[in-house]
């Protein structure tokens, strides 16, 4: 979702992704204003643990339980101060490695091959079970299985990142290689807009942005999802190595946080609504339609693995299976394992 990649300009403002928590310290407590006789002196404040976080793109109700955790406090109640930073998904990736940011949001077919180019980090919680590129069509145009891609004009934004790779993994299920689709490019990424507009028969999106966009329009859309053919892993947390020697504990309670915001918000997604709005205002002037982004997104937190063991849980044979079709792809230069990419002992117990 590339994994999350900036989207159509008819929807930027409404999904993207935010950025990062900030760091700080306290001080002890000045000394005691008694008389010079009074030997009691404060106890030293604890100071919280710094962590900044790298959650690509720009705020939008997609993160709403990052902004919930904040604002509710939960953060804070773990003993961390917060900061979040913006970029883009390979921006966050090469940060976490190189120490500069302590945690960030990053798509896991981003992830593998990274790692397998000696990037040191690890994939510590899903936030996405389900992947979330898919391609779309307008109902109305008869695709209704990869099969009927044949012939068919895709937009895409270009021949990279988690939209290229789905997009293969759902032609090669039907027998099909991009030499039987046309492939129309948009870097821009208008290939939402351009199918509203019949300039493409299908395009590339990510399910709880582009197809949520069309059918406000009235517009019926249909929806390929690639993971009965290949479990893609979806975006989720990233900890640079080294920060997960030091910052073990405080990474550990960030996710809890993060994953109580979840779960409230799965719950009542009025609560991660009014969150995300307060985080970003201009989401209220079209409060129905954040509504409808925030759904779609809730349905995607949680797949068979997360159903099975609560959300944030990761499934090690899965992400073996992505190793092998990456490789198939040429984007795992260097052989890596599952051990090499995961770190699962961030997550609550029984994950």
């Amino acid at each position: 979702m590339s994994s999350f990649r900036p989207v159509s300009v008819l929807v930027l403002v409404l999904v993207v992704v935010v950025a990062a928590c900030s760091g700080g310290g306290a001080t002890a407590s000045p000394p005691s204003t008694t008389a010079p006789s009074a030997v009691a002196t404060a106890e030293p404040s604890v100071a919280p643990t710094a962590l900044t976080v790298g959650l690509g793109f720009i705020p939008s109700v997609q993160f709403a339980p990052f902004y919930l955790a904040e604002q509710a406090g939960y953060y804070d109640e773990a003993g961390l101060d917060v900061t979040f930073r913006h970029g883009t998904d390979y921006d966050v990736i090469a940060l976490v490695g190189q120490g500069e940011l302590d945690l960030g949001l990053a798509d896991g077919t981003s992830v593998i091959p990274a790692t397998s180019q000696g990037l040191p980090v690890k994939y510590v919680a899903t936030i996405y079970g389900l992947f979330p590129s898919i391609v779309f069509a307008k109902t109305s145009s008869g695709i209704a299985a990869p099969a009927d891609l044949a012939g068919k004009k895709i937009g895409i934004p270009g021949r990279f990142g988690s939209s290229w790779i789905m997009l293969q993994a759902l032609l090669g299920s039907a027998g099909l290689t991009p030499d039987d689709v046309v492939i129309d490019e948009y870097p821009t990424f208008g290939q939402g807009l351009a199918l509203q507009q019949g300039a493409v028969d299908a395009a590339t999106g990510f399910v709880n942005n582009e197809p949520v966009q069309l059918e406000l329009t009235g517009e019926p859309a249909t929806v390929l999802h690639v993971d009965d053919v290949v479990p893609l892993p979806g975006n989720g947390l990233i900890v640079g190595s080294a920060t997960l020697e030091t910052k073990r504990d405080a990474l550990t309670a960030f996710v809890a946080a993060t994953l109580r915001a979840m779960e409230e918000i799965t719950a009542d997604p009025s609560v991660g609504l009014d969150a995300a709005i307060a985080a970003v205002p201009d989401l209220g002037t079209a409060r129905d339609t954040a509504a409808a982004v925030l759904d779609a997104t809730i349905d995607v937190w949680s797949g068979p693995v997360q159903d099975a063991n609560g959300l944030g849980a990761i499934a090690p044979d899965d992400w073996e299976q992505s190793i092998e079709y990456l490789t198939t792809l040429g984007l795992v230069p260097n052989p890596v394992t599952v051990d090499d990419m995961l770190d699962t002992g961030l997550l609550p117990a029984g994950d």
